[in-house]
């Protein structure tokens, strides 16, 4: 841990309060002094003149849980501030795991599939020397160093396959298996689980619903009342407004489970803000109203960036989410020269027009070539930078047919960017108001050839605040620091205030960018070789203190790995700040 007194800068302390003119000294790891004109006492001094002192930031929805394994440094978050991420979201977590391999690989496989991120590294790189949940937090806590604070939901899916085996997939569960998943719950919510997260939105790439899907109702009930016995816990779930357009009767069938649990409930999209989901914004809304009204301590959960989505061949859901499952089979397909066979085949052509016109759903990018971009050709033969309907009319061919040429003349591994979804950026800033929502949900570290992810929180910094100046710099902060710390009840960050973690992050608001994505071939494909992933340049910020440590500082990440495996409620500053 660094001593530090951080000098001359402007606090805004994450409570949304007003911003101050404040020091601030570190001590230990911890806040250990706010005030004006504190004098140095033997610590290093950080001179923030013309800068913002703020709580590090929280990143509130990530898929790190493989990813951090290989990936330590955990590129690009310690540039834009962050200290905290939280994994094991969507019913995706690596624990509990089944003790036959089958449904072990089942796990991986849906890890790989709905996060983009490839089988290799999680078969190389991670030991699976685990079956519960607290045995999974044991040996991330042995074999893992990492420069961000993280926590983490036990996953439903995970919890289902743990029990059932490969069958989690078919049916229903049995009493023993449900008392089964109970106790799995038990152990992890014991071990320092944030809760539970779930699923009830996801198909696979063969169109089957996920497992948890496939769970009854006295299956939900029974893990509700070990969530109960835990009151810092909470559920996270991602319901359907998306694509099958589920979401409502989601809500209405956990109301009636929910209501009179004292369980903190956050829906993943609850209230969407895409222009195409405006059909089904009302009766989200209604039905969240309603969970409120009876009683549900329910937070909707939402994005402050549009998705966009970038068609890769290498790794992507894209096409199996938009329902095509056609052009999803050149994704499976093993090698490139299969992926090159696939695109020129006259038969799968046909098929992947016919897909295109009939299977995919009607706001997916397939159906919109006007907002797909050919940009990022492997070998640099062009054209780029024009639509891919543009492309198609020049070439007098069906959309489908236009990309698979254009790939086949760029090269397999080049790309197709979608401009981003339409998006009611009233009703953004609306949630972000809402004193129980849920922001700052990036997706980093998953969909690696998609997006980045990390970074998206500096637009809340630049074309929230900054350029639009649509919000306050307080009410940015509290959105990702204060209102989420309280929301995970991680009681001892997310302030600026003595007795608090130091987790910190200083920046001048006129330095900072969210930078565009560029590409990082560092990712290990578990054959030996690497392939890329989509990245960023940092943010800037002067520095980034987790636990007291400098992990950003002069333009560079730091090297250092002070991160902890955090639990909610469980105040770790068990210490005493450092006597003066």
């Amino acid at each position: 841990m660094s001593d530090i007194l951080i000098k001359n800068g402007t606090v805004v302390d994450g409570t949304g309060a007003p911003a101050f003119k404040a020091d601030v000294r570190v001590r230990g790891g911890v806040i250990a002094e706010v005030g004006t004109a504190l004098a140095p006492a033997g610590e290093r001094v950080f001179d923030a003149s013309g800068c913002q002192v703020t709580p590090g930031f929280i990143e509130s929805h990530t898929h790190y849980d493989g990813t951090m394994w290989w990936q330590p440094d955990l590129d690009p978050l310690p540039g834009y501030g962050a200290t905290t991420m939280i994994m094991g979201n969507c019913g995706f977590s690596p624990a509990p795991l089944h003790k036959y391999m089958p449904a072990q690989r089942e796990m991986i496989g849906i890890f790989s599939f709905f996060e983009d991120i490839p089988e290799g590294p999680f078969m190389q790189n991670l030991p699976w020397d685990w079956n519960t949940w607290s045995e999974y937090r044991a040996s991330v806590e042995r074999n893992v160093r990492v420069p961000l604070n993280y926590a983490a939901y036990v996953g439903h899916i995970a919890i289902r396959l743990a029990a059932m085996g490969v069958e989690a997939w078919d049916r229903a569960a049995t009493p023993a298996e449900i008392a089964h998943m109970a106790d799995l719950l038990d152990d992890a919510l014991a071990a320092g689980a944030l809760g539970m997260s779930d699923n009830m939105h996801d198909h696979d790439g063969q169109n089957r619903p996920v497992p948890s899907l496939l769970a009854d109702d006295a299956e939900f009930e029974a893990l509700f009342d070990v969530m109960a016995r835990y009151p810092n816990s909470c559920y996270q779930v991602i319901v359907d407004t998306f694509m099958r357009m589920t979401g409502p009767d989601n809500l209405k069938r956990l109301e009636k489970m929910l209501a009179g649990r004292p369980i903190r409930v956050q829906i993943a999209g609850g209230i969407p803000t895409l222009e195409f989901q405006k059909a089904i914004l009302p009766a989200m809304q209604a039905s969240m109203q309603s969970m409120r009204d009876a009683g549900v301590d329910v937070w909707p959960g939402f994005a402050h960036v549009s998705p966009t989505s970038t068609l890769s061949l290498i790794k992507s859901l894209i096409f199996a989410q938009s329902n095509d499952y056609v052009w999803h089979e050149v994704v499976l397909a093993d090698d490139f020269s299969e992926k090159a066979r696939l695109l020129g085949d006259p038969d799968w052509r046909a098929r992947a027009r016919e897909s295109w016109d009939t299977q995919a759903w009607p706001h997916s990018p397939l159906r919109n070539p006007q907002e797909l971009f050919l940009l990022d050709s492997e070998n640099g033969t062009g054209p780029v930078g024009i639509t891919l309907e543009a492309y198609a009319a020049s070439r007098g061919l069906h959309r489908s047919d236009a990309m698979a040429e254009w790939i086949l003349i760029n090269g397999v591994r080049s790309t197709v960017h979608m401009a981003p979804f339409p998006k009611d950026e009233d009703l953004t800033l609306e949630l972000m108001r809402d004193p129980k929502s849920v922001g700052n949900i990036s997706d980093a570290g998953a969909h690696l050839q998609m997006l980045c992810g990390g970074g998206e929180n500096a637009l809340l910094l630049t074309q929230y605040v900054r350029d639009e100046q649509r919000m306050t710099i307080e009410e940015a902060v509290h959105v990702m620091t204060g209102k989420l710390a309280g929301h995970f009840n991680l009681v001892d960050r997310g302030v600026i205030a003595e007795g608090k973690r130091a987790d910190i992050a200083v920046f001048n608001l006129d330095e900072v960018q969210r930078r565009d994505m560029e590409k990082a071939h560092d990712v290990p494909d578990g054959k030996g070789g690497t392939i890329w992933r989509f990245t960023r340049a940092a943010m800037p910020t002067r520095l980034t203190l987790v636990n007291g440590v400098p992990t950003f500082e002069n333009g560079a990440y730091t090297g250092a790995k002070p991160g902890e495996f955090l639990s909610p409620g469980n105040d770790t500053v068990a210490m005493a700040v450092a006597a003066e």
